[in-house]
């Protein structure tokens, strides 16, 4: 057993690294403080080719494995998770599907100007009235005749849903249940498709979420994603991946809050010493490492199970559920470690609390991961 990164990722975080350093973290608090998207971060993403790292090479893509990947997500989570955000949503859900699901068409048309970052995806599967039940969403695609789909309804709390090109979108071709649902690809200039973006959010306030408004906008058959009635398979596929990712850019925050809590308590003194020196706060200091080090182990054992294309469906579950929770607690001790200051946007400890939340809400909640593992584990399921 071997828990180093070979030379080669080990020289592509580095590199990860000093590219968020330089480029991302420093317009982070701005960002957050103004709700600004961070554009500077995603021309960045478009000039070195991180925005296409996983798409293979025949469509111009880095062709990274998921280790790669999920080293780049943590560096970005540890820089601003709302510039990984946009990465996390536009590979890790999106373009993934289309070169696991797409057929020659739907890649040759797609996955060329999504690695250059031309067109950016965004992932319209959860609806006003579902979330944790995506088999009931109730979002409509139908039949036309000249061939072809309509589609009509609402996805909200959608990551990039303002700056997108083109919309993975999961509506109801048949029945009810999860049989009943199949997945288009949207192009967003298309006529009866809007966005509204999302405002007054706790955290993640620069990156870009929408609710989607589809007034019968119709699109050829070409847009089927996948077989019709796969639609849930599809978005239940891309969501691994998509665990995986929020754990590791869960991952990110906590080493930022590590960080910033190490820096702050070796240099703000009381009691005439550095409060590093004091035993409460080294207790806080310790018990984020020692969660750190848990959380960063599970995510890279998902990734690496990803990279040998071993079932990873119940890992991710694993790695999001305990990453995650941790961030909370992570950012938590931060804002502790820091005192008044921590309450303060001059700091970053309030900023990685507020971002650290919503990573146990979506792409399933904590309670929701519970029920997946336990599920894996007794054969009975809660659903």
């Amino acid at each position: 057993m071997d828990l180093t990164l070979s030379a080669e990722h080990d020289a592509a975080r580095r590199v990860f690294r000093r590219w968020v350093d330089d480029v991302v973290a420093p317009s982070a608090i701005p960002n957050d403080r103004e709700e600004r998207f961070p554009s500077e971060a995603l021309e960045g993403l478009r000039s070195t080719g991180y925005i296409g790292l996983t798409i293979p090479e025949e469509y111009g893509g880095g062709g990274a494995d998921p280790l790669a990947y999920t080293l780049l997500i943590e560096e970005l989570g540890r820089g601003d998770a709302n510039v990984r955000s946009i990465v996390s949503v536009h590979l890790g859900l999106v373009a993934s599907s289309i070169a696991r699901w797409g057929s020659p068409e739907q890649r040759t048309r797609w996955l060329p100007p999504m690695a250059t970052g031309e067109v950016l995806g965004c992932f319209g599967l959860t609806e006003p009235d579902y979330g944790s039940n995506p088999a009931e969403l109730s979002a409509k695609a139908e039949p036309v005749a000249a061939g072809g789909w309509r589609l009509s309804g609402r996805k909200v709390f959608i990551t990039n849903g303002s700056v997108a090109k083109v919309a993975l979108i999961m509506a109801r071709t048949g029945g009810p249940g999860a049989g009943g649902i199949s997945a288009f690809l949207v192009p967003t200039d298309t006529a009866g498709f809007a966005a509204r973006p999302i405002h007054g959010k706790l955290g993640l306030r620069s990156c870009d979420t929408a609710e989607l408004i589809l007034d019968a906008v119709e699109v050829g058959p070409d847009a089927l994603l996948g077989p019709a009635g796969a639609g849930l398979k599809v978005a239940l596929r891309a969501l691994d991946d998509g665990r995986m990712s929020i754990a590791a850019s869960s991952v990110g925050i906590a080493q930022a809050a590590l960080d910033a809590m190490v820096s702050y308590a070796g240099s703000r003194e009381q009691f005439g010493k550095p409060i590093a020196g004091h035993q409460l706060v080294a207790e806080l200091i310790a018990d984020t490492a020692v969660e750190l080090d848990a959380a960063r182990l599970l995510t890279w054992r998902c990734a690496d199970l990803a990279s040998r294309r071993c079932d990873y469906r119940v890992a991710a579950s694993r790695a999001k559920l305990y990453a995650t929770e941790m961030a909370v607690r992570a950012a938590n001790n931060c804002v502790q470690v820091h005192g008044g200051y921590g309450y303060v946007d001059e700091y970053v400890a309030g900023k990685l609390l507020r971002d650290a939340r919503v990573a146990t809400l979506y792409e399933g909640t904590s309670q929701i991961q519970k029920l997946l593992i336990a599920r894996e584990l007794t054969g009975v399921s809660a659903f």
